[in-house]
């Protein structure tokens, strides 16, 4: 679609690593709670970024990247995103479960979506490769987000319940390191009698890390059924991700207003499954309006299921009172 080079890849690699730094080492260098409308201004914030991206710097320094290109990395980010939002209900589940304060959830986010950013990375760069040797590739990936996206719709009410102890990664975090029995500020490990612990905010990153490679095995799938190139995959799914920490101290505490956005979700994969598997017919009768019709159609359904729970949802929040204290 585009003239991507080593530089474009370095540039927008230097570029995000700038980002994380400046956040962290500037922006939240201290812990503390973020409040709504914080949030809602770096959510904003990264939008805008991604949006400048797509139509302001990419045509400028990127040889062929087209109107269709922008439209293209506008639907992957839009995808994605919409995705993250029962990912967003997840965390805010854990962060109750471990009752860990909100001065420290922006420290769990900030490690939790780098290590989610390197790991994506890699299952992208694996993903492309899979298709550009054995193109059947996506009809398998169609047809799982298909079967996926209908186990969604057919699911009773999710369940919000988080059970570390059935987490293999944290079982095998607990088998192998000592642990405090107690949080040490925000720090992941701490010293007692002259040992180095690890505390139970470790934990939590590690159940923040591994429930989004979960995630991850609906959300790259459905990118690829945008597009199956791994710059705009790549740049559409790291917009999204770093827009996620504002995110979700934006909605975890209004998740139980969105109750039937997980119906819209589920439509959203089942769409994108069904087009991965028709887009050999469909591509030669529509070309390159596909893509905009794609658009259309997944903003569409995400309007519409946002605004049904918000006339006919049953509203709430997933705050409660913290299920167990580590």
């Amino acid at each position: 679609m585009a003239d991507i080079t080593v530089i474009h890849w370095a540039g927008f690699t230097a570029f995000v690593l700038f980002a994380l730094a400046l956040d962290l080492g500037l922006f939240h260098r201290h812990g503390r709670s973020v409040g709504f409308k914080e949030a809602l201004g770096w959510t904003a914030v990264w939008a805008a970024c991604a949006m400048l991206f797509a139509f302001v710097v990419a045509p400028r320094v990127i040889p062929g990247w087209r109107a269709a290109s922008g439209a293209t990395f506008l639907t992957g980010y839009l995808v994605e995103l919409s995705l993250s939002m029962d990912n967003v209900f997840v965390m805010a589940c854990i962060f109750r479960f471990f009752a860990v304060p909100a001065a420290w959830q922006h420290r769990v986010l900030f490690w939790g979506i780098l290590g989610a950013l390197a790991m994506r990375g890699i299952m992208i760069a694996g993903g492309a490769l899979l298709i550009e040797k054995f193109h059947a590739a996506l009809y398998v990936m169609g047809a799982f987000l298909v079967y996926t996206g209908c186990r969604m719709l057919m699911a009773a009410e999710s369940d919000a319940s988080v059970e570390p102890e059935r987490n293999p990664f944290v079982k095998m975090v607990r088998r192998f390191f000592p642990m405090s029995n107690g949080y040490d500020g925000e720090a992941f490990t701490t010293r007692m009698n002259g040992r180095r612990l690890l505390t139970p905010l470790a934990l939590v990153l590690v159940m923040v890390e591994t429930t989004d490679v979960v995630f991850a095995l609906d959300s790259i799938p459905a990118i690829f059924g945008v597009t199956q190139d791994a710059f705009l995959v790549f740049t559409s799914n790291v917009f999204a991700i770093l827009g996620l920490r504002s995110l979700y101290f934006v909605l975890a505490s209004a998740m139980g207003y969105f109750s039937l956005l997980k119906y819209g979700l589920s439509l959203v994969l089942v769409f994108i499954g069904a087009k991965m598997l028709a887009e050999p017919w469909l591509k030669p009768w529509l070309g390159d309006s596909l893509m905009h019709y794609s658009l259309g159609i997944v903003l569409a359904i995400l309007v519409i299921s946002v605004v049904a729970s918000l006339l006919f949802g049953k509203g709430g929040s997933v705050e409660s009172t913290p299920e167990e204290k580590p």
